[in-house]
C-alpha cells in the first residue's frame, strides 16, 4: 500500500486542489497551529508530506527547519518540482513534472532528479497561516525525504511534527505502533503531533462524494478494515486505505511515549460562492476526519 502514490502521482495534485474534505483538512491544521502560538522559529516535521503543501505552509508560517517525509518516491519528486518552480499554481506544477529536462539545465532538468534528501530554498516564509504572521520575506530550507514513517531515520529532535492521513497506511498494527513510536523519538520532550486521520465507522451510511472522496468497498481482513475509495476526479482515481479505530490510534499513542492524547473536530472554512453554510453544515454532521493532538 505505500507505493500506490507512485502510480497515483500528478492526479493526487488534482484531487487535492478540488475535493472539499482536503480544503476542511487544511482549515482545522491552520487552526491547531494558530491555537499553538504557530511555528515561527520552530524546527518542524511533516509527514505523509505527498507533494509538500503542507511542508511548504510551515516553512512559510517561520519555521526554523521544514522537513517533508514520505515513503513515495514519486511524491517527493513532486514536492521537489514545486520547490524548483517556486509556486503554487497546481496547473504550473504538473507542466513542471511533464516537460522535458532542457538543454541548458533549467527547471525542467532539476525536476527530473530523484535523491533521497532535497533541500529547497524559498523566499515566501510570510504570512501563510498557521501564526506565521505578516513578517517580511525571508529565505527558508525545505527538506524532502523519501523514508518509511515506520522506519524513520533521526532527523531531529523536532518541535512539532505533522501527519496528514499517515496512519491510515499502516498495514497492520505493529506497523501503526512502529510508526508513533518512530515519530516520538524524533520529538523533543513536549513537542506536538498534530495528525489529520479518518473517522471509523461511517461506511455504507454516509456519503461522502459530495466532499470529493467516495468509499466503495470495506474488507474485513487483518488488523483492520481495508477500504477501497476513489478520489472524485474526472476520471476518478483509486485509492485503498485502513480504518483504524481511534481508540487503536490512542493506544499506539501512549505505548509509544507520549504523555497525552487528544481530538478535536474537523473544522470547515467560511462559506463561498462554491461551498455554502449549508453545504459545510452537512459536512460537519459527518465528517472524514478528526484531529488528534499527541503531547511528547
Amino acid at each position: 500500500m505505500r507505493f500506490q502514490y507512485d502510480t497515483i502521482g500528478e492526479r493526487f495534485v488534482e484531487s487535492k486542489a478540488v475535493a472539499a474534505f482536503s480544503a476542511a483538512d487544511t482549515h482545522t491544521l491552520l487552526g491547531a497551529l494558530d491555537a499553538l502560538g504557530g511555528v515561527r522559529g520552530l524546527d518542524t516535521l511533516d509527514l505523509a508530506c505527498g507533494y509538500g503543501y503542507n511542508t511548504r505552509l510551515l516553512a512559510r508560517g517561520g519555521a526554523r527547519r521544514a522537513v517533508g517525509v514520505d515513503a513515495s518516491e514519486e511524491m517527493i519528486r513532486l514536492a521537489r518540482a514545486h520547490g524548483v518552480i517556486g509556486a503554487d499554481d497546481v496547473a504550473t506544477l504538473e507542466g513542471a513534472v511533464g516537460a522535458e529536462p532542457s538543454a541548458d539545465g533549467s527547471a525542467a532538468a532539476a525536476v527530473a532528479a530523484v535523491g533521497t534528501v532535497t533541500t529547497v530554498s524559498t523566499g515566501s516564509a510570510g504570512a501563510a497561516g498557521g501564526g506565521g504572521g505578516g513578517a517580511g520575506l525571508r529565505d527558508t530550507s525545505i527538506e524532502y525525504v523519501v523514508a518509511d514513517a515506520a522506519k524513520l531515520p533521526q532527523m531531529g529532535p523536532f518541535d512539532l511534527a505533522t501527519a496528514v492521513y499517515l496512519f491510515s497506511q499502516a498495514t497492520d498494527r505493529s506497523v501503526l505502533h512502529a510508526m508513533f513510536r518512530s515519530i516520538r523519538a524524533n520529538l523533543r520532550d513536549g513537542g506536538r503531533l498534530l495528525a489529520i486521520v479518518p473517522n471509523a465507522g461511517a461506511y455504507p451510511h454516509v456519503d461522502w462524494s459530495p466532499y470529493g472522496v467516495r468509499i466503495v468497498d470495506r474488507i474485513h481482513e487483518g488488523d483492520a478494515p481495508l477500504l477501497k475509495a476513489q478520489f472524485l476526479t474526472r476520471p476518478s482515481v483509486d485509492f485503498e486505505f485502513r480504518e483504524w479505530a481511534h481508540a487503536d490510534l490512542a493506544e499506539a499513542a501512549v505505548e509509544a511515549g507520549f504523555s497525552t492524547v487528544g481530538w478535536q473536530p474537523n473544522r470547515t472554512p467560511p462559506p463561498d460562492g462554491t461551498r455554502d453554510e449549508a453545504y459545510w453544515t452537512a459536512y460537519r454532521a459527518w465528517p472524514i476526519s478528526s484531529l488528534m493532538t499527541c503531547t511528547a
